[in-house]
């Protein structure tokens, strides 16, 4: 829905807000053409329900409006002394419209001091559970997210295992643009697997200001551009629409911002023809192979040593003759040399000019592959490139779906001859609307990023990674082994080595846990 379809939408809320409730007003001593004026009769309504005028604010807060307006009906009927199981379930189910009964059909007297207390222990319960969900869908949608790293592609960055604080705000808060939706899951509700969400409607795209821009190379929480499956690694091959707010996210680094012009030669990265200085914690690694002497490897010592998983046969392979690593530093390549049982070890990568029909544009007229790529321009908003058969393929899917169908506008790019047509008209240039990025991950064979897919607009961005609140190593020996306590409590940014700042939070907690207990003593004597 775009926003002068919004805008009609509310003004026809309005008016049903007003036929249903304009009676019930009066009851309440108020005028019955409060019940008609826009955000004011909210105000006037949470004074009637005898609840603080703040509730207004949380009505237009997207998601967390959902979860309110269910509470204000029930707060309603209970002004008016409708407090049975049966008048709850009733406007509840009929979305409020039982109101409507109560104002025309049913002469009842306003309860003007009613109690607010829940009257029984569930109530009780029920409403605090309510307003906890409501506090932690505000932090969650708007300042911080919890996340979790699912594979390697950034790795030894971010590992398989961390679990993360991604914080919102630093870049501008992405309002929800789904509006009707589970509270506190992304696109699926756990256990039962069922869809959490629904595709219509759909508020505009709208992001509060931020307090940073995305540099080169910060690692970045974004919606993955191409989603069609139903939740992250659906194996099926169904194709499902997906908003844009619920496709699955991924987090990789930005290595092109907008207006820069990207390549990629031997696997490392260049920026506007030179190569890309990636930040001290940053460690990429690439795919090597080599020969052993004969002898048969200790896989657990290759992990605790080198960092191979040698038990994943994708990770690691060898027989008595050869190995390959999908994955290694080239300092762990160095010392990894120096292993009793390898003779050789070089990096492998694919030499330029060799074509892959799977790297972007996918259309298998370059020569390209992972690790010879390019250059491409990262389009800015405001900045207008030439529009021929070269430029057709790279920022067809950006005019046609990032420009196009996800903000509700028909676009359609097609050649004729040599002739670029935008939806039927002949065009030489294009002008571009939002920014986009260009996201990769350290593991450079071990990550499917903007190689395949290609950019990343910036609605489509997530948030920032920015402290790694626990993590746990499903390939290491014994439970203890397993939590990996130096990553506890570090930051992901920063310079230098990456600093734990477990201890002194445990030391705060234990603090804070005997000052509490001696607060309590001192007021119990």
């Amino acid at each position: 829905m775009i926003l002068t379809e919004w805008f009609i939408f509310f003004l026809i809320l309005q008016v049903i807000h007003f036929l249903g409730t304009w009676k019930l007003y009066v009851k309440a001593g108020r005028k019955a053409w409060e019940a008609m004026i826009p955000v004011y009769n909210a105000v006037v309504l949470m004074k009637i329900i005898n609840r603080p005028w703040w509730w207004v604010i949380l009505l237009f807060i997207p998601v967390i409006n959902v979860i309110m307006l269910p509470v204000i009906w029930v707060e309603t009927i209970r002004s008016f002394g409708k407090n049975s199981t049966t008048d709850t379930v009733l406007v509840v189910v009929t979305l409020g419209f039982y109101i409507f009964y109560i104002n025309y059909m049913l002469d009842l007297d306003y309860i003007q001091d009613r109690s607010l207390k829940p009257r029984t222990a569930t109530g009780e319960w029920i409403s605090s559970i309510l307003f906890a969900v409501v506090a932690a869908t505000i932090v969650h949608t708007y300042f911080m997210q919890p996340y979790t790293i699912p594979t390697g592609s950034l790795e030894r960055t971010l590992l398989v295992g961390d679990f993360l604080f991604v914080s919102k705000f630093h870049y501008g808060a992405r309002t929800p643009m789904t509006a009707v939706s589970f509270p506190m899951v992304h696109d699926t509700i756990p256990l039962i697997r069922t869809k959490s969400y629904t595709n219509s409607p759909q508020y505009p795209y709208f992001r509060l200001p931020g307090f940073q821009k995305i540099k080169r190379n910060d690692i970045v929480v974004f919606s993955w551009p191409i989603d069609t499956v139903r939740f992250f690694r659906d194996k099926s091959k169904k194709s499902f629409y997906k908003p844009i707010d619920k496709k699955s996210n991924y987090v990789k680094r930005c290595v092109g911002v907008p207006g820069d012009s990207l390549s990629v030669v031997d696997g490392y990265v260049h920026i506007n023809g030179k190569k890309n200085q990636l930040p001290e914690r940053a460690q990429l690694q690439f795919t090597h192979a080599g020969s052993t002497k004969g002898e048969s490897f200790n896989l657990q010592n290759l992990y605790n040593r080198y960092k191979i998983k040698a038990k994943d046969q994708q990770e690691f392979g060898y027989d008595q003759q050869r190995f390959f690593i999908k994955g290694m530093t080239e300092d762990a390549a160095t010392r990894f040399k120096n292993h009793p049982n390898v003779a050789d070890i070089q990096r492998i990568f694919s030499p330029k000019g060799q074509k892959d029909p799977n790297i972007f544009p996918n259309n298998g007229k370059v020569n390209w592959n992972s690790d010879n790529f390019g250059a491409v321009y990262i389009p800015e908003a405001g900045k207008t490139v030439k529009m021929d058969l070269k430029s057709f393929s790279l920022y067809r899917r950006i005019i046609e779906v990032y420009e196009g169908s996800e903000l509700g506008i028909e676009n359609k790019l097609t050649v004729n001859g040599t002739q670029v047509l935008l939806n039927g008209k002949p065009i030489d240039t294009y002008t571009f609307k939002q920014d986009y990025y260009w996201m990769m991950g350290d593991n450079r064979h071990n990550s499917e990023d903007s190689r395949v897919w290609g950019y990343v607009p910036a609605n489509h961005i997530v948030g920032k990674p920015v402290f790694v609140w626990f993590s746990w190593d499903t390939n290491a020996k014994g439970l203890f082994n397993k939590i990996r306590w130096d990553r506890m409590f570090t930051t992901v940014g920063g310079n230098g080595q990456p600093v734990s700042y477990f201890k002194y939070f445990i030391i705060l907690l234990v603090g804070w846990i005997v000052y509490n207990q001696y607060r309590k003593r001192k007021k119990a004597a």
